[in-house]
């Protein structure tokens, strides 16, 4: 399994989500209101604003508060002016690192990220070094212990889902970002629950990972990128054996 899916799964293993649950929604909000603010408040029209509301609802993000964000976004309602900046770099061990982030003082977003890219042996690339290695899917993942593969094909592959693959104890589902929502929804209806459920950046080759060290210092320049409040998303292709995973949870 590549580093996208394999960190969303430690994250939920390691009850993070719940853990920071605070943190995740001021996440989501952020996305909502910028989505709303370049393509409207309307979300059958502007389909970054459904998937975002449809990843809101996965964590169970209460109404009020998406319906917030989106007056924000429209300016019907004061909020604070975020900026979408993407930054790349590499991590220990050659991996290659997306980090989508918003924010109101790039200066500083920055200077962060380059202090925690050199402190667990990685480094800040410049703009283009790593972003032609991803390519934007909506991607769910679902235990194997949670749903039969014959339901969970007909689930998803009727509402519009390109690939399901077999990722060990996992399923993992790719869609475009414009019917994420719709196969979301299909596994809501069918009760199929969902580990995950994001817009990502799905890694088109992964790099190994094999040695420990290194491999702990990836998962630790993950952790450290995800948790810096400017950073919305983080992506990586790293592909590191189950044994030392299991280490780090």
């Amino acid at each position: 399994m590549s580093g996208h899916s394999k960190w969303s799964t430690i994250k939920h293993k390691k009850g993070a989500q719940d853990a920071r649950r605070g943190r995740i929604f001021t996440k989501l909000i952020r996305e909502i209101m910028v989505a709303a603010r370049l393509g409207g408040g309307d979300p059958e029209a502007n389909p970054r604003l459904r998937a975002a509301i449809a990843a809101a609802k996965a964590q169970n993000m209460p109404k009020d508060n998406i319906e917030r964000a989106i007056k924000k976004g429209t300016g019907e309602l004061e909020g604070t002016a975020y900026e979408e900046v993407t930054y790349e770099g590499y991590g220990p061990g050659g991996v290659a690192v997306l980090v989508e982030a918003m924010t109101d003082n790039r200066q500083r977003t920055v200077a962060d990220l380059r202090y925690l890219f050199g402190k667990r042996g990685g480094n800040l690339g410049e703009p283009g070094s790593v972003a032609w290695m991803f390519e934007k899917k909506g991607l769910i993942v679902v235990s194997k212990d949670a749903v039969d593969e014959d339901a969970l094909m007909e689930a998803a592959i009727e509402a519009g889902a390109e690939d399901i693959q077999d990722q060990g104890g996992e399923w993992e589902i790719h869609t475009t970002p414009e019917t994420f929502g719709e196969v979301k929804e299909a596994l809501d209806r069918a009760g199929i629950p969902c580990l995950s459920a994001e817009i990502s950046m799905v890694p088109k080759t992964t790099v190994e990972v094999a040695e420990e060290k290194k491999a702990l210092q990836v998962l630790q320049l993950m952790e450290a990128l995800e948790d810096h409040d400017d950073v919305q998303h983080v992506y990586a292709n790293f592909d590191i054996p189950e044994e030392i995973l299991e280490k780090a949870q």
